[in-house]
């Protein structure tokens, strides 16, 4: 999937070249698709770690839009070694369970049986 947005993207720089617009234009353009795409690489990649703020992330959306590239190939690198956002679901599986345990241990039984000290 990245290798065919590169394409795309090569097809969109060939759109410029032929649209005759400027070399400062065509380095513009290419300037601001690796911006993104680094930028995008980034967020992407430390969304496997953490939850991302739902605000920050409605905030980057069209950013991550241009620089999709870079979001496929965070994907692509991950799951080279693991499943994307695997290690974030584990860890927080883990913790729910020791909030669960935490919680279920705290009583023992019915407290209206106890018996009094005499």
């Amino acid at each position: 999937a990245a290798a065919a947005a590169c394409f795309v993207l090569r097809f969109a720089y060939e759109g410029l070249q032929i649209a005759n617009s400027g070399p400062f234009v065509e380095l513009l353009v290419v300037v601001m698709f690796a911006v993104c795409t680094a930028l995008a690489f980034r967020h992407t990649w430390d969304g496997f770690t953490k939850r991302p703020d739902p605000e920050r992330q409605a905030s980057l959306r069209g950013l991550l839009a241009i620089g999709f590239v870079g979001s496929l190939l965070a994907y692509f690198l991950r799951s080279l070694t693991e499943a994307p956002g695997e290690k974030l679901h584990r860890e927080e599986y883990q913790q729910a369970r020791e909030q669960y345990e935490r919680r279920s241990t705290r009583r023992t039984g019915n407290p209206a049986k106890k018996r009094r000290r005499s």
